[in-house]
């Protein structure tokens, strides 16, 4: 098994004077087909603290080099790399079983030739020729200080605690990052509950509505669309209705249809045919960047979608995590031939509501801040969905369609959420520090100057709010256009006297 490491792993060039471990060694004599993200190799010297990170490689001090065999590279796959699904799903598919076999027969009470084992038979949903282990101490299947876990069941077979945030079949990973651990200390969603607490219920109802709005224009923006009013006001209304039936195909499907409105050009539900982002060429021929799950595999991908988002709202697992989980497990499984973009950010919204995270009719503004920070939110996408495509083959239809010729569907099952969740967090951070108190601080101004500007010349509603946005929007004077049309009836001095109330009111706000 051990040699002088190749000079490439997966297009990364081994660091000089050191030998490939763990997954990529795996990978490399396996010849797995699954995108590696982090590799291990370790120096032929010692290595000052242990381990050091060059790039995407880790560098282990040179007493931590494993034995030769493929299961002396798993044991330190186990014990020192962090956890890849996916990786690890389809090396078992190509690892000797009886190799594996002896390795647990070697050590049965061992937690590592333990969670070997459960890991194995949850993945592949193949059982190996072993009896059910002793009653020993339970194992967890991920290390609780490491990862974000839910309490889970002991499987008594294996005598591991199963506490993934999924199933065998679908299972997103989130590590434990110090980013994380302070974002969910903020305790959010106590800073929303006591914003909104402060002020009353039709200032909270009006600022909820604002926010609802700016959401609702954000996730078309993304998706390059200014949609009629009619259709944002469909997609707002839904957007409100998030959590209040269980999410499942049903709920999936009336939600597309919400949003899609004519649905005489779309497909309603599930797609039939292939999927891909990006653009085509001048012949019609597909260039994507990104191509989502083949169509032949969503029913079953769908299924343990919803088995690992109840698996979820059932649990402890914090809110946002699980929000960031099932919004971009769906868009990167791209279930829908249209929509898919505004639907995984409404199930964010879906979550949250559901979880109570957010205050009863209250929107977070997410998309906002992504339309804000889009660069970042494609990068966030981008950086699991670009590395697949390595391992995606396709050719092109006439139709200008892809079609999938290889078994991708391991590809949407498993994958590490980290960075997703830390980019939500963030967004989810922006709407409750600084855009839920913009918006109720400038509400409140707004009805203050109102008041005063109607108690200072009697109007109508109407025209004392256009008075304050126009006066406003000018840099605090009333435009020469408007003072000769719709305001020509005011004096210089109530001109001058209005604008001096609005500007009092707005005096020091944050536009």
């Amino acid at each position: 098994m051990r040699a002088q490491a190749p000079v490439y792993v997966q297009y990364e060039r081994v660091p000089d004077g050191t030998v490939i471990v763990g997954w990529a060694a795996l990978v490399h004599a396996l010849g797995v087909d699954a995108p590696l993200r982090r590799f291990a190799c370790v120096s032929e010297k010692h290595v000052s603290g242990n381990r050091r990170v060059e790039g995407n490689w880790e560098i282990f001090d040179k007493r931590y080099m494993p034995g030769d065999s493929l299961t002396d590279q798993l044991n330190f796959a186990l014990r020192h790399e962090q956890i890849d699904l996916l990786v690890m799903k389809r090396t078992f598919d190509l690892f000797p079983e009886k190799e594996l076999t002896d390795f647990i027969k070697a050590t049965p009470t061992g937690g590592v030739a333990r969670r070997v084992w459960f890991f194995f038979e949850t993945l592949t949903g193949r059982t190996l020729n072993l009896d059910d282990a002793d009653a020993v101490t339970a194992v967890d299947a991920l290390e609780p200080d490491k990862y974000f876990t839910v309490k889970g069941k002991i499987s008594q077979r294996h005598r591991v605690r199963d506490n993934l945030l999924g199933t065998g079949k679908f299972c997103p990973v989130i590590r434990r990052t110090q980013k994380l651990e302070d974002l969910i200390n903020l305790n959010l969603a106590q800073k929303a509950q006591n914003a909104i607490g402060k002020i009353g219920a039709h200032v909270v109802a009006r600022a909820a509505s604002f926010m609802l709005l700016a959401d609702s224009k954000a996730s078309f923006e993304i998706e390059g669309e200014r949609p009629p009013q009619n259709k944002l006001e469909r997609w707002g209304r839904a957007v409100l209705e998030a959590g209040q039936r269980p999410l499942n195909q049903t709920e999936i499907y009336r939600l597309q249809r919400t949003m899609i409105g004519d649905d005489r050009f779309i497909e309603i539900g599930y797609r039939t045919k292939g999927v891909f982002l990006g653009i085509r060429d001048s012949n019609n021929e597909p260039v994507p960047e990104f191509i989502g799950a083949r169509h032949e595999d969503l029913s079953d991908l769908m299924l343990h979608f919803n088995e690992c988002n109840n698996r979820l709202r059932h649990s402890e697992v914090d809110p946002v995590l699980q929000a960031a989980a099932i919004a971009f497990g769906f868009v990167y499984i791209h279930p829908l031939e249209d929509g898919n973009g505004r639907l995984h950010r409404c199930l964010i919204h879906h979550v949250l509501a559901e979880r109570k995270f957010s205050p009863p009719g209250m929107v977070f503004p997410v998309s906002s801040v992504m339309a804000d920070e889009i660069d970042q939110y494609r990068e966030t996408l981008q950086s699991h969905s670009r590395i697949l495509m390595n391992h995606i083959d396709w050719r092109p239809l006439p139709s200008g369609n892809v079609e999938v010729i290889n078994d991708t569907s391991d590809l949407y099952k498993f994958f590490d959420c980290t960075d997703n969740a830390e980019f939500l967090y963030e967004c989810v951070r922006r709407t409750i520090e600084k855009d839920l108190p913009r918006e109720i601080d400038y509400l409140i101004r707004h009805d203050s100057a109102l008041k005063q500007v109607m108690d200072y010349v009697e109007m109508p509603d109407k025209i004392a709010q256009d008075l304050i946005m126009h006066i406003r929007s000018n840099g605090g004077k009333l435009s020469l256009k408007r003072r000769k049309a719709e305001f020509v009836k005011l004096s210089d001095e109530e001109v001058i006297g209005m604008e001096n109330i609005i500007n009092s009111e707005f005096e020091g706000f944050d536009s």
